[in-house]
């Protein structure tokens, strides 16, 4: 509690003034909080004081802040591992207390801490403070200005990414409220940067990027490696499900899902609470679950979390002789939910072998027919494809035609030839973009055998040897290789450099 306070003074961020009249000064509260490293050991103590209770319209006005997307995430530690060089990470102490806020604030004074000379008096913010609606966007404002006024140029599409060429040399920061993430081609200009950033901000954590938003990273000369083994743990702790047989897949071919009306109730609590752990995990190979709470409805959720504790150190490969070629895959497994019979749709995005984005998701409305179906995959595919084309020409890349590989020619031919008839006219207008795109040259819509459509994998469950060849060879998906016994790292990368030779020869 001592140190924050002492961080108020150092950062001046408040003074000790009479109450104006007719103002209702907001109030505070001290929040404890253990940070924890990738071991799970504390690694810090934190006491906060922030603000509560700020009115909008009276304490603040606009308190909007961009956060970078995790897709943002994966594509910088993709682009790294292909150019080689080790991302950095550094966490600015007390951050929010950094920036300026252009309201006026009056705060009380904090219990335990009263003046003993105007113990009626309260404090104007010059600063931020943690807990108010403003803090993270003044804390962004003030490091924005920070970084242009360095020479870095702020990305056209993601806000949070900031690069500086400097000699032929590049350094790339990408920033997650206090978190900020950074590498470059030349040590002495990641030096400088860390210098500069020390000068003008108080830092806490600063060295290699190990552990980052629940993901484990590992860096290495021939790749870096993404996994979630400590958090996997937790959730199999805290469910009780630590000692469970493990199984190969997440899901059985033989079971389809349904309301289950007649089965018994479970607790809708901790059913939720199993959802939503699986939600917050990062890693691809889970198919798509229902959110019903009978007991069928947990046993199948129950086998996705065995099928994680089979899989513990399983995580995604960035190699360091990848391209950087972007191309994205979509399919979709028509009327396949067997209560309101909509269709389920995946899709996935890749820059060379490295998989840096996917979804799985029911469709939001029915459709009619499999080409309708496909057709939406695909669009909903081209709408990230287009958002990662524009987010990676901040890192220098342009990209001419961008391979969408879809394995209906139907949907295909929907898109490349503007008829109108049957198959064609219920579907909605939002969604012809894809057609409109097809034809500006944005993408290139190619067909592919369903053997190797790697998004086949986030509609339905898949027998356990199609489940593999998709998990490993095709998304490089594969165990530790830093530190797993036996695996044999030139072998993985000889087969997945293999397996991808047959199918980029499709797209030149």
């Amino acid at each position: 509690m001592h140190e924050e306070l002492e961080n108020f003074e150092r950062n001046h961020v408040r003074d000790l003034v009479e109450p104006p009249p007719n103002y209702r000064p907001i109030g505070t509260k001290w929040v404890f909080k253990n940070k924890r490293g990738e071991d799970g050991m504390v690694v810090r103590n934190k006491a906060r004081l922030p603000g509560v209770s700020s009115k909008e319209g009276i304490d603040y006005e606009e308190t909007f802040a961009p956060v970078a997307r995790l897709e943002a995430i994966r594509i910088l530690l993709a682009f790294a591992a292909s150019k080689g060089f080790k991302l950095q990470q550094m966490d600015v102490k007390s951050a929010f207390l950094n920036g300026f806020i252009e309201e006026e604030v009056y705060v009380r004074q904090p219990p335990g801490f009263e003046s003993a000379r105007f113990p009626d008096r309260v404090y104007k913010l010059r600063k931020a403070l943690y807990g108010l609606k403003q803090a993270p966007r003044a804390w962004y404002a003030r490091l924005k200005s920070f970084l242009l006024k360095s020479g870095f140029v702020m990305g056209s599409v993601d806000k949070t990414l900031f690069s500086l060429s400097r000699g032929g040399d590049t350094l790339i920061v990408q920033i997650y409220v206090d978190d900020i993430i950074f590498g470059g081609s030349s040590h002495a200009l990641v030096s400088s940067f860390a210098e500069q950033m020390s000068r003008e901000f108080e830092m806490s954590l600063m060295g290699e990027l190990q552990f980052f938003l629940g993901l484990q990273i590992k860096q290495g000369l021939e790749g870096t490696f993404v996994h979630q083994a400590k958090y996997t743990r937790d959730i199999l702790k805290k469910f009780n499900m630590g000692d469970s047989k493990p199984m190969t897949t997440p899901m059985s071919t033989n079971t389809a899902l349904d309301a289950d009306e007649d089965g018994e109730a479970v607790d809708q609590k901790e059913f939720r609470g199993m959802i939503g752990s699986l939600r917050t995990r990062r890693r691809p190979g889970r198919t798509f679950g229902s959110r019903s709470a009978s007991t069928s409805h947990r046993q199948s959720v129950k086998r996705i979390f065995r099928y994680l504790k089979f899989t513990l150190e399983l995580g995604l490969w960035y190699s360091s002789g990848s391209s950087l070629f972007l191309r994205g895959f979509s399919d979709a497994d028509h009327a396949g939910c067997r209560i309101d019979r909509k269709s389920t749709f995946g899709t996935c995005q890749l820059l060379g072998t490295s998989l840096v984005s996917w979804s799985s998701r029911k469709q939001a409305s029915v459709s009619l027919s499999t080409t309708e179906a496909e057709y939406i995959a695909a669009a909903s595919c081209c709408s990230q494809l287009l958002w990662m084309k524009a987010t990676l020409s901040d890192f220098g890349l342009r990209f001419g035609k961008i391979p969408l590989l879809v394995d209906s020619t139907s949907a295909i031919s929907v898109a490349k030839n503007p008829v109108l008839h049957s198959r064609t006219k219920h579907i909605d207008v939002r969604f012809h973009f894809l057609r409109d795109h097809y034809e500006k040259g944005d993408i290139d819509l190619v067909h592919v055998a369903s053997e190797n459509q790697l998004a086949d994998i986030f509609t339905k469950p898949l027998e356990f040897g199609a489940f593999v060849r998709l998990r490993v060879l095709r998304f490089s998906l594969v165990f530790d290789p830093f530190q797993v016994e036996g695996v044999d790292n030139a072998l993985i990368k000889g087969e997945i450099e293999s397996q991808w030779t047959g199918l980029i020869a499709l797209l030149v």
